[in-house]
């Protein structure tokens, strides 16, 4: 079988490991050949062409710059993506005929090359849910219903719920993502929708004792200390007023270590706040070099999500795979409608209190620092291979679209 995926990720190789070119490359274990449409941003000066791996072929589109750029670019850059990867489809694989497309969200505005292939070879649609826009920037305030900024949101609910009739199957994270779906979209057939959530090719990532120690002290991280690291997205969808109001919290907390990687639009401001208020028990990072940043992982105790209290939207954050691949348990601080804390919880590995209350973040924490970290990150790999493994994945969704295996 010909399988298309279409990425708003600029991929130059299939062999990079994220949750997406580790579940392609599942497809290409089972026999399918794989094709990747991405984008190959202005600022990097390349021209619309094609990478040939085994069995798969990566075309990567030339397009206006759409990550960390200002919002008026990336915004043209995005909108322009329907005819650019269309245009590009048609010369490069116009002899191609595939038999699933797969694309997922973040952006919406794929839906007319989605379209275009689906109605040229029959193929069958399945869209992987992983953000829920336009309605998470009308949570966090950057988008409204009404007014002005009203018609902007009105437009891409429009095309939100075109992708959604272009697909044949809809993958969802969790189960409050399903929920919400079918509550928001009542036209969407029941039977559409499943869930489908963040899975990877399973690797232990744990480091020794030894490791840890060198690490540590590589990077001035306390060895006496519980180490709790965030790392990930510093951007207005992680509440970072509140996170930092979390951390100040945890002041004179001499157990504790809050360790925190990461770059964003919000970088600034946890910055500034270092600077100006600094704080013993807490360090920030703007970036390692990657081999050093998945031993750092491993190097700390316990993981860190933040999600806006605002969103009304069921979130499911995918940097809970790294902890996981790493074997550390997670707490989450989150809004109530996500259900990624109750998931934690219910496997035992994880601890979860809502993002509106530094008492409750502070009562989270005194609970983790009590606990068996060892058990529980053994249970959170044990739960990433048994249950969000590309091949459990892989044969998901092959049942759900009929392949037969």
């Amino acid at each position: 079988m010909n399988v298309l995926f279409l990425s708003l990720m600029g991929y130059s190789s299939i062999k990079n490991r994220d949750i997406y070119t580790d579940l392609l490359r599942e497809f290409i274990n089972q026999g399918h050949k794989v094709y990747v449409v991405s984008p190959a941003e202005k600022r990097q000066g390349i021209e619309t062409g094609l990478i040939k791996e085994e069995n798969s072929t990566i075309l990567r589109v030339k397009t206006g710059n759409i990550q960390k750029t200002n919002l008026i670019e990336k915004g043209i850059s995005t909108i322009m993506l329907e005819p650019q990867f269309v245009a590009a489809i048609k010369k490069y694989f116009g002899n191609v005929k595939f038999d699933l497309i797969l694309y997922s969200t973040p952006p919406i505005t794929i839906a007319k090359a989605v379209e275009y292939v689906k109605k040229r070879d029959g193929a069958t649609t399945y869209l992987m849910l992983k953000d829920i826009f336009p309605q998470n920037a009308v949570d966090i305030g950057m988008m409204t219903t009404s007014g002005v900024k009203g018609l902007l949101y009105k437009s891409f609910r429009a095309k939100e719920k075109k992708l959604y009739a272009l697909s044949d199957h809809i993958g969802c994270m969790s189960q409050a993502n399903v929920d919400y779906v079918l509550k928001h979209n009542p036209e969407i057939p029941k039977k559409q929708v499943e869930i489908s959530p963040n899975c990877v090719e399973v690797t232990d990532m744990s480091v020794s004792e030894e490791d840890k120690k060198l690490m540590r002290e590589k990077y001035g991280i306390p060895q006496d200390k519980v180490v709790y690291l965030y790392g990930g997205n510093l951007g207005k969808p992680q509440g970072i007023d509140h996170m930092i109001e979390c951390f100040k919290s945890q002041k004179d907390n001499q157990k504790a270590f809050f360790l925190i990687i990461g770059s964003g639009t919000e970088f600034g401001k946890i910055e500034e706040w270092v600077k100006t208020e600094p704080q013993t028990n807490v360090k920030l990072m703007n970036k390692l070099p990657k081999e050093d940043y998945i031993r750092m992982v491993g190097s700390c105790d316990i993981g860190l999500l933040f999600l806006d209290h605002r969103f009304t939207i069921p979130n499911f954050p995918s940097r809970l795979v790294d902890y996981m691949q790493s074997k550390l348990p997670t707490l989450a601080c989150t809004d109530p409608n996500s259900d990624v804390g109750q998931v934690m919880i219910d496997g035992g590995f994880g601890w979860w209190c809502e993002s509106n209350s530094t008492e409750a973040f502070g009562k989270a924490v005194e609970e983790s620092m009590n606990a068996d970290l060892k058990a529980m990150g053994d249970r959170a790999f044990n739960y990433l291979d048994e249950v969000w493994n590309v091949k459990k994945q892989y044969a998901d969704l092959a049942k759900s679209i009929g392949w037969k295996q």
